[in-house]
C-alpha cells in the first residue's frame, strides 16, 4: 500500500510559478511510475505529466509542455511538479498518482493508476 500526500498548491498570478510536491509512504515507491493529473470544475480529470521510476521518461500534456517540469527524488520518496509561466487555465485541483504495474511506461489514462493523493488546489489569477 502506498499513501500519497500533495502539497505546495495555492494562489499565483498569471506568469508566476508554483512547485508541487507529492510525498509517498512505502519502500516500493521507487519502483512505480508516477503521474500528475488535474481536474478543473466541471471538467474531467486530465493527465498533466508522468515520470518513470528512473526519471528517464517524462511525457507531458501539450497544454503544459515547456512550462511544467516533473522530477522525482527516490531517496526522499517524493515527486515534484515545477509549474512556471502559469495561466488562468491551469487552475485546478492537482493530484499525484502511482502506477504499481509499470516502471518505465507512462500511461495518460487515470484508470491505470492504483494510488491517489487527496489533491492540492492551484488557482491562477489573471
Amino acid at each position: 500500500q502506498v499513501q500519497l500526500v500533495e502539497s505546495g498548491g495555492g494562489l499565483a498570478q498569471a506568469g508566476g510559478s508554483l512547485r508541487l510536491s507529492c510525498a509517498a509512504s512505502g519502500r516500493t515507491f521507487s519502483m512505480y511510475a508516477m503521474g500528475w493529473f488535474r481536474q478543473a470544475p466541471g471538467k474531467e480529470r486530465e493527465f498533466v505529466a508522468g515520470i518513470s521510476w528512473s526519471g528517464g521518461n517524462t511525457p507531458y500534456a501539450d497544454a503544459v509542455k515547456g512550462r511544467f517540469t516533473i522530477s522525482r527524488d527516490n531517496a526522499k520518496n517524493t515527486v515534484y511538479l515545477q509549474m512556471n509561466s502559469l495561466k488562468p487555465e491551469d487552475t485546478a485541483v492537482y493530484y499525484c498518482a502511482a502506477d504499481r504495474s509499470r516502471r518505465n511506461i507512462i500511461n495518460s489514462g487515470s484508470q491505470w493508476y492504483d494510488y491517489w493523493g487527496q489533491g492540492t488546489q492551484v488557482t491562477v489569477s489573471s
